[in-house]
């Protein structure tokens, strides 16, 4: 699921410019162009699917190996083909992170490729997971159905080698597969929203990227002052330099019993995938998330309030809320091309959010602390969290600190 950013629901489960939901309309191919060379896969060891049981009890995943400028990073659809259907956005994605990141993007088989079965997706990631010379993973957009690639997947290469894995909204299903494997990854990040389309990367998307590629230790996360729901569709001429406007961002909100700072692992994502994992049984066991930090955040689809409600409900029943240190909740996307609205519109929708997570929250855990509007979801700028490795939520000092590995603190 995606903010309203591109062409139909499908285009990215990423954010203003590639708009990823859960639908499954079909979008209108693209002249293709030249691309960079494929690589042949790697045929995975075990072709049946791989049952990974969700833990219990005490879980600290591995923090991933920082890569280094000149490194091979990957770069998959294991969501959807969006750089199939939109090459320009696609290549000049490429391009930019191979001149401000200095590495060399290599692309799969099915990064392009449209209808790509979920075996073939998940070949490539057992590919990119398995091959020493690739030393991170990038994910283009989002999509619907990664929760059928997820099965096909061996964690043993990426156990044993982990390297930094970046996605969001439908990449959410991959996010919490590697968590649930005992190894960490990164929330945000889809190449063909934040890099591809518009102009530049926002400054804020870029530090808090480049500091989980490769290796900044602990930050002070920045806050953007402005914000964006949605931007140009993607067939539109103007999606490659223009962006679309943006509104003043909201102020980071703390809510709970105390001003001390929490630190903690985090784990969570796109609501509307982890109701799919809820339904899977691949949610991990309230036991495993002591002391976490949850990180939730909503897609373009604008899920109504009271879903919204109802998760953090159901979260409760399932003694998530009692077990966590604390939870952050992203700005939420309040408008789309689809449903546009007047200022005050989009705020009574915000308060809407806010009135029914805080309330749902306090039936369990009124002492609970919570962080309100960190931009970390289907908004841009777009800030990257680590999914497994640890934040510090600090609400005397209104701010969010993320803990980045280095690479002198991974084995």
């Amino acid at each position: 699921m995606a903010p309203d950013f591109s062409h139909d629901h499908r285009n990215s489960h990423g954010h203003p410019d590639a708009r990823t939901s859960t639908s499954s309309t079909p979008a209108i191919p693209f002249n293709n162009t030249a691309s960079p060379a494929t690589p042949a896969p790697i045929t995975p060891e075990r072709t049946t699917p791989v049952a990974t049981t969700p833990p219990v009890g005490a879980h600290t995943p591995i923090a991933p190996l920082p890569a280094k400028p000149g490194d091979a990073v990957a770069l998959l659809s294991p969501a959807w083909a969006a750089p199939g259907y939109f090459p320009h956005i696609h290549e000049q994605a490429i391009r930019r992170l191979e001149e401000r990141l200095g590495i060399k993007i290599v692309e799969y088989p099915t990064t392009r490729k449209l209808n790509a079965s979920p075996e073939e997706r998940a070949a490539d990631l057992q590919s990119a997971m398995s091959d020493p010379a690739i030393r991170a993973i990038f994910t283009s957009v989002g999509g619907d159905d990664e929760i059928r690639v997820i099965p096909h997947l061996d964690p043993a290469a990426i156990q044993a080698d982990p390297k930094p894995v970046f996605g969001y909204s439908d990449n959410t299903n991959l996010l919490n597969w590697l968590w649930c494997n005992g190894v960490g990854s990164y929330h945000g990040g889809a190449t063909m929203v934040h890099w591809g389309a518009a102009g530049d990367p926002a400054p804020e998307h870029l530090s808090t990227l480049r500091a989980a590629l490769f290796g900044a230790g602990s930050i002070k996360l920045p806050l953007p002052a402005t914000s964006q729901d949605f931007g140009f569709d993607w067939s539109d001429p103007r999606a490659r330099s223009e962006e679309s406007s943006y509104d003043p961002a909201l102020e980071l909100e703390f809510y709970g019993a105390s001003d001390d700072p929490v630190r903690g692992i985090t784990w969570g994502g796109c609501l509307e995938v982890l109701d799919q994992l809820a339904w899977a049984g691949r949610l991990p066991d309230a036991t495993a998330l002591e002391g976490a930090v949850l990180i939730f955040e909503t897609s373009e689809v604008i899920p109504p309030p009271d879903y919204v409600g109802r998760w953090i409900r159901a979260l409760g029943e399932r003694g998530y809320l009692e077990a966590a240190g604390a939870l952050a909740f992203a700005r939420p996307v309040v408008a789309n091309r689809d449903a546009p609205a007047t200022p005050e519109v989009l705020h009574a929708r915000r308060e809407a959010y806010t009135d029914y997570l805080l309330a749902n929250i306090a039936h369990y855990r009124n002492d609970l602390l919570v962080c309100l509007n960190l931009p970390f979801g289907h908004t841009k700028p777009q800030l990257i969290l680590p999914y497994g490795g640890e934040v510090t939520i600090d609400p005397a000092r209104e701010c969010v600190i993320a803990h980045y590995p280095t690479t002198e603190c991974v084995p």
